[in-house]
């Protein structure tokens, strides 16, 4: 669901805003692959924290590591390919990085509760 909305508001920003570019040019690559890499690490934390709650907590810290040398494998990739990252790729990038980021957390911690009260 949340995918979706963020899906909806990117394609109507282009056409609140049709003489500003907003969107690299290869921007649904980047979305896919955010949304992907924040699926996999939530799926596997959320396995972890049901298996044992310890061993949740470092899968929650190994996610969150490797999600981030993947981003950064992701930036040096798009950087070497694109010759230039201009403050439009840094923008989305790091905008998308931070919503599926702050998605990721308050769907971990809204399990976390919801096995404390158990």
């Amino acid at each position: 669901m949340f995918v979706g909305l963020l899906i909806g508001v990117v394609a109507v920003l282009p056409l609140l805003f049709p003489d500003k570019q907003l969107l690299v040019n290869n921007f649904w690559v980047m979305f896919g692959f955010l949304a992907g890499i924040t699926y996999i690490a939530y799926m596997v934390v959320d396995i972890g924290i049901k298996r044992d709650p310890e061993v949740g907590i470092m899968a929650i810290m190994g996610s969150i590591a490797v999600k981030m040398i993947f981003c950064m494998a992701f930036v040096l990739i798009y950087s070497i390919k694109a010759k230039e990252i201009g403050l439009v790729f840094l923008l989305n990038f790091f905008s998308l990085y931070l919503l599926f980021s702050v998605f990721e957390v308050y769907c971990l911690l809204r399990n976390l509760r919801h096995q404390n009260l158990k």
